[in-house]
């Protein structure tokens, strides 16, 4: 990289290899730390603080505000890794991180409110459109309650979905908005079988102004000047951004795995269970499925990123494709871990064993609305028949 950022030399700016080695450097310690963090039902403050010091926060975050604006594909790199120590660090590291990379669809003096003072500020979300938004003089007026808003204690704003409305309340598009802290309580509600530890409570609004230049449309994907690696859909990145943490946890346990069926001796027989046909079977095929995932998610940003680089938007054929392509990678994911799962026998089910809880929290990822495969499968096999698209995902309803 060539470009210095905001009196950084371009020699202090670390590759993406080194950020990917950084975060496989971390695994060790967030996997023995891992438990605590269940128990506490939330991310310690030292550890998005190790996160921040990686430099992890920057990856994405625009070169006018302190960060290095690199490919998303190397955030998910590092995603990939952190999930294999700590599933619930990973994902609030991935939740709170893929944020920088929304203020490249905005205005500036978004992120001038933001990072004005603290480039380093933190940003959590909440994008299920479920409370209710009224368009008013220079911008809107928002109220409700939002679920699972991941890593929130960290977060001093959060980007909040809603749907915009017609005068007959019909919706006409799909906005994330920007809110202050101090505008929304944080409830504590986060009582789960997995992922406890990302703290992902709920979030009340009961009555916030939000002005213009703090919202963006979430599905209206159209061409401006915007820097090249903010040119993706936004739909893609937080979507593969979910997908490449939980390959991160499938390899966790595989990772695992291996170390215990290195050692284990079969209680019955005596024998090596390295040795068993079926232990090496059920390993290779987990490892198959992980690995079909991430050269997936690796193809697809290939793709894209030569698409951008041209100036091009990528294809709403590629796009639904693709979306699919990302959603599969949960199933495929759970499919791994569940198969190396059910070959741990009883020793699998205690929880002093941390393959148990990777499976939960995997099971518990994979139900996370971008890896809903099957809804998607649905709409790329109706684009496919008759070039349907799914509403208020692809692009805003026709007028009229």
């Amino acid at each position: 990289m060539s470009v210095a950022v905001l009196g950084q030399k371009a020699s202090e700016i670390p590759t993406p290899d080194e950020l990917v080695a950084r975060a496989l450097a971390m695994v060790p310690g967030l996997r023995a730390r891992a438990d605590a963090i269940e128990e506490a039902r939330r991310v310690p403050d030292d550890v998005i603080a190790m996160f921040r010091d990686a430099g992890f926060f920057r990856i994405l975050q625009p070169k006018a505000y302190g960060g290095w604006e690199m490919n998303p594909i190397v955030f998910m790199r590092v995603l990939g890794e952190l999930g294999r120590g700590c599933c619930a660090s990973a994902w609030a590291m991935m939740i709170l991180g893929v944020h920088n990379w929304e203020f490249g669809l905005m205005e500036d003096r978004a992120a001038q409110d933001v990072w004005g003072e603290d480039d380093q500020t933190i940003i959590a979300s909440s994008y299920p459109p479920m409370g209710e938004l009224t368009k008013v003089e220079g911008g809107w007026r928002l109220k409700g309650r939002w679920p699972t808003s991941s890593g929130s204690d960290h977060g001093a704003w959060a980007f909040i979905g809603a749907l915009e409305r017609n005068e007959k309340g019909v919706p006409v598009d799909r906005h994330a908005l920007l809110v202050k802290r101090e505008d929304y309580e944080i409830i504590d509600d986060w009582y789960t079988f997995g992922l406890s530890g990302t703290g992902s409570k709920s979030l009340l609004i009961k009555d916030a102004f939000i002005p213009d230049h703090r919202a963006h449309s979430m599905i209206d994907y159209k061409m401006d000047d915007r820097p090249t690696n903010y040119l993706f859909p936004f739909a893609m990145i937080f979507y593969s951004s979910v997908s490449s943490v939980i390959i991160g946890f499938a390899q966790g346990a595989i990772d695992v795995f291996i170390d215990q069926m290195q050692v284990r001796v079969d209680n019955g027989t005596g024998a090596a269970t390295r040795l068993s046909p079926y232990v090496k079977d059920r390993l290779a095929n987990a490892v198959a499925k992980v690995r079909a995932s991430q050269a997936r998610m690796e193809q697809m940003m290939a793709h894209c990123t030569q698409i951008v680089e041209r100036r091009e938007l990528v294809s709403t054929d590629d796009r639904i494709h693709y979306m699919l392509d990302m959603a599969r990678i949960g199933r495929e994911c759970e499919e791994a871990v569940l198969t190396l799962y059910k070959c741990t026998g009883a020793r699998g089910v205690y929880k002093s064993n941390p393959i148990q809880r990777y499976l939960r929290d995997t099971l518990v990822a994979a139900n996370h609305v971008t890896q809903d495969a099957d809804n998607n499968a649905a709409a790329l096999g109706g684009y496919l028949l008759s070039g349907e698209l799914p509403p208020m995902l692809y692009e805003k309803p026709k007028a009229g």
